[in-house]
């Protein structure tokens, strides 16, 4: 926990947080949710239940409109936070769809990146050793490095491009944005195993995994799970209420 003005506050927090699209539809009714340090929250919903809107609100996109409530990431209210000022105070966010940035090579955006968080510059050298050295427990190719980023990469190699970057920025907190979206059973392991290859090199790290299917949380043991529907939090539990949602699927809670 951090400590605010004397007082315990979660790493972080979201609360009662109403969220419109640019054409004034209202996507998130009231969304509330607090992860602590070191734990892993699972949020589970249907499609079009304000899952990835959440997520690019949570990294300030300025595609969604906060029109009440709040976001706070260690005590500090960030709701009117930029993208770029979140990411250097540590909050990092998995795409579902990774963009491709034909002529800039791997290496490259990962330094300019890792020199944006740090604030500091980083040699070539240097970065190339930490980022083969992570590629090894990722199991990943080390060529991987040189070629441009996503451009021509199979859905598992995006994601795993992804897990590589926030292995390299070292965030605090992690939102993973069905990471697991188009991932065979083998590439998914790989993925998640990456995930927890993080959090055991920082195990202060919180994380906050969005999903359709049980399968990733199979891998990540989420200490809490919750059921987004129509944009609102409709249940709140364990890793025994992931287990009743794939049995039961989505329309117990709608």
């Amino acid at each position: 926990m951090h400590r605010l003005g004397g007082v315990d506050a979660p790493l972080f927090e979201i609360d009662d947080l109403h969220v419109s699209a640019q054409d004034g539809t209202e996507i998130l009714r009231g969304v509330s949710l607090r992860v602590g340090i070191s734990e892993v929250h699972a949020l589970m919903g249907p499609n079009g239940c304000g899952k990835s809107t959440l997520a690019s609100t949570l990294m300030g996109s300025p595609e969604y409109e906060v029109t009440s409530g709040s976001i706070r990431f260690k005590g500090d209210d960030i709701t009117t936070w930029g993208p770029d000022i979140r990411g250097k105070a540590g909050i990092f966010l998995a795409f579902q769809y990774p963009q491709e940035f034909p002529g800039v090579s791997v290496l490259n955006f990962l330094r300019q990146t890792v020199e944006a968080r740090t604030g500091e510059e980083t040699s070539v050298l240097d970065l190339r050793k930490r980022m083969l050295a992570w590629m090894d427990r990722l199991g990943m190719d080390s060529a991987f490095g040189d070629r441009y980023l996503n451009e021509g990469f199979s859905g598992g190699e995006k994601k795993r491009n992804e897990i590589l970057q926030m292995a390299l920025l070292q965030p605090d907190f992690a939102v993973l944005d069905e990471t697991d979206s188009g991932l065979d059973i083998d590439t998914l392991k790989i993925v998640a195993a990456g995930v927890q290859e993080i959090r055991s090199d920082r195990p202060d790290i919180g994380v906050l995994a969005i999903t359709h299917y049980q399968r990733l949380l199979d891998h990540l043991r989420p200490d809490h799970a919750h059921i987004i529907i129509d944009g609102r939090i409709v249940d709140r539990g364990g890793i025994e209420l992931v287990e009743c949602l794939e049995v039961n699927g989505y329309e117990s809670w709608r």
